[in-house]
C-alpha cells in the first residue's frame, strides 16, 4: 500500500513522517539533501524541492521550493513512493492566477466579535489551532482594517497603490481587506475552495495564513504567530506584516 502524505504537514519548519518521505522521494528523484532525509523541513529540503519544480517545469515564483498539491502529487507518482493528500491546503504551485482575482465586496461584518468569527473559520480551513488563529487574525484585522470597517477596506494611500485601475474603482496593487491582502499576494497565496475576492474575510485571513507560512516561517499550529508576526501580537507595537 502506498502511503498518504499531507499537504498540509509538508510545510517549512515542520518536523515530522510526511516530511521524511517527501525528502525519500527527493533524494530518489536526485535532488541533493546533505543531511538526509531527518523529518525536518528546512533550507535543504526547500532548496532541494526547488530544484524538483523547476526539473517539473514551474517558473518564476511558482518555483518557490513551497510545496503545492500538483508538484507534491506528481513527485509522489514519478517515484511511487506516496499519493497527496490536499485537503485543508492552500492552493500553492501559482495559487489562483492574478486574472482571476475578483474586486466585488460581498460587505461581510465587521467589528472584533465577527472578526472572531471569521478568524475560527479560517483557522478550520487552513488547519491552524484556533486557540492561536483566532487571536492573531483578529489582531491583524483590527490593525490593518479597523476590524473591517468600510471606511478601512482598502487603503490608496500607502506604496502599494498603483497599477491599472481594477473594477472596484481603485489600483490593482492596492491592499485590501480584513488584514489587507495585495491582491498578487492574495491570488498567490489563496486557500482552494475559499471566495476569490480579498474583500471577503474568510478568504482573506486564509491567504494571510499560508502567507506567514511561508514568509515568517509560523508553523501548523500557530503556535509561534504572535511571536513571529508583530502585527499579530496584541503585547507589541503594531508593525507592517
Amino acid at each position: 500500500m502506498v502511503a498518504l502524505v499531507a499537504l498540509a504537514r509538508v510545510r517549512f519548519g515542520q518536523r515530522n513522517e510526511d516530511v521524511r518521505l517527501v525528502q525519500q522521494a527527493l533524494i530518489k528523484r536526485g535532488r541533493k539533501i546533505p543531511d538526509g532525509p531527518t523529518g525536518l523541513f528546512g533550507q535543504q529540503t526547500k532548496a532541494a524541492y526547488r530544484a524538483e519544480q523547476l526539473a517539473q517545469g514551474f517558473k518564476g515564483a511558482d518555483a518557490d521550493g513551497v510545496p503545492g498539491c500538483t508538484s507534491l502529487t506528481a513527485l509522489g507518482r514519478t517515484t511511487k513512493l506516496f499519493d497527496v493528500d490536499c485537503k485543508g491546503a492552500a492552493g500553492r504551485d501559482g495559487g489562483l492566477p492574478l486574472s482571476q482575482v475578483t474586486f466585488r465586496d460581498p460587505d461581510d461584518d465587521f467589528g472584533e466579535a465577527a472578526m472572531r468569527r471569521y478568524a475560527r473559520k479560517a483557522s478550520e480551513l487552513t488547519g491552524m489551532d484556533p486557540k492561536f488563529g483566532v487571536p492573531a487574525l483578529t489582531t491583524i484585522a483590527k490593525r490593518e482594517s479597523a476590524s473591517n470597517n468600510p471606511r478601512f477596506r482598502v487603503n490608496t494611500t500607502d506604496g502599494n497603490a498603483r497599477g491599472p485601475i481594477a473594477p472596484d474603482g481603485h489600483p490593482q496593487n492596492c491592499s485590501r481587506g480584513a488584514t489587507q491582502c495585495i491582491p498578487a499576494t492574495f491570488a498567490h497565496y489563496h486557500q482552494a475552495g475559499t471566495a476569490t475576492t480579498p474583500y471577503d474575510v474568510v478568504a482573506c485571513m486564509c491567504a494571510t495564513v499560508n502567507y506567514v507560512r511561508d514568509r515568517y516561517h509560523v508553523n501548523e499550529s500557530g503556535s509561534n504567530f504572535a511571536a513571529r508576526v508583530q502585527q499579530a501580537d496584541p503585547h507589541r507595537p503594531a508593525h507592517w506584516y
